[in-house]
């Protein structure tokens, strides 16, 4: 069988025709539309020419916002505020006219991870997406715990007390960027995660210390994470899960802290994820596959 997923961000949609074993046959992308009339128009085009080469046997959506695949409405807030507030799942069965799914993408892709990827030997998994803020879901038995607001494994609103700021605002590239460009008095733009990596290296102290800051917060977060939940391992993707130095340094933390606990035996397993940026459109698939019973 075929299926087509597509991952709906706020500069592009990514399209790709899969199979039910997570094989990649053909892929494009195309600029976000501004308009939902835009939107559901360059959805049609790229479905009807990837179907005169595909049997295309349904649609699977990766989304931003609190998407409720139940309903069929996304709720929350986004890049796209035409996307939100009415149940577009139906229009897109609609409009498509085949059967479709959708799912967040932060929990999309998770499930591409447990499916094909890092966590594929694993069925309780934390998974964190480390990026311009710290996103996450929680997999329990391989599916996606949603929580009673659709806010299951938002770890980015984890609290920092002694610094009165949450995790997005201190675990991740983007919160690097921010604190050490508000210091310098530079904009934002002058700087990204592997130049605030370089500055370290050369010997910058303020950047060493935001970037060991960033290890301890994420170190905490994931302690915490493993003693409430006490899942099998932590995914950690995002651009900045390919450092081969993030894992032994948030380790180094957390050894700091099990030491200080005394009691406690519970070592959290992290593994960096495998599928980069293909996560959520595979996430998509299996969500897909999941919901229709494919």
């Amino acid at each position: 069988m075929y299926f087509l997923g597509f991952d709906v961000g706020g500069s592009s949609v990514k399209f790709a025709v899969l199979d039910e074993c997570g094989k990649f046959y053909d892929r494009g992308s195309f600029r976000t539309p501004e308009t939902l009339d835009d939107f559901y128009t360059q959805l049609a085009i790229a479905k009807n020419k990837l179907a005169e080469r595909y049997t295309l046997t349904g649609i699977g959506f990766s989304m931003p916002g609190a998407v409720n695949g139940t309903t069929g409405i996304i709720g929350g807030s986004s890049a796209l505020p035409y996307i939100h507030d009415f149940p577009i799942l139906p229009e897109l069965e609609k409009k498509l006219g085949l059967p479709a799914a959708m799912e967040n993408d932060a929990n999309c892709a998770a499930l591409g991870e447990v499916w094909t990827g890092a966590g594929k030997d694993y069925q309780d998994v934390a998974f964190f997406v480390l990026g311009t803020g710290v996103g996450g879901a929680l997999v329990h038995n391989k599916e996606i715990i949603h929580g009673a607001h659709l806010h299951g494994g938002e770890f980015g609103y984890i609290y920092v007390s002694e610094r009165k700021n949450i995790l997005s605002e201190s675990g991740c590239s983007g919160a690097l960027v921010r604190q050490l460009s508000a210091q310098r008095q530079i904009f934002p733009d002058e700087l990204d995660g592997q130049k605030i990596y370089a500055m370290a290296e050369a010997g910058d102290k303020d950047a060493q210390q935001y970037i060991e800051n960033m290890y301890e917060y994420l170190a905490r977060a994931i302690y915490n994470i493993q003693y409430i939940f006490d899942p099998e391992a932590f995914l950690l993707g995002g651009a900045i899960s390919s450092r081969a130095d993030l894992i032994p340094n948030i380790e180094k933390h957390l050894d700091h802290i099990i030491r200080d606990a005394e009691v406690a035996r519970i070592r959290p397993h992290i593994i960096a994820c495998q599928h980069g940026n293909d996560a959520n459109l595979l996430g998509a698939i299996s969500n897909l596959m999941a919901k229709h019973n494919f």
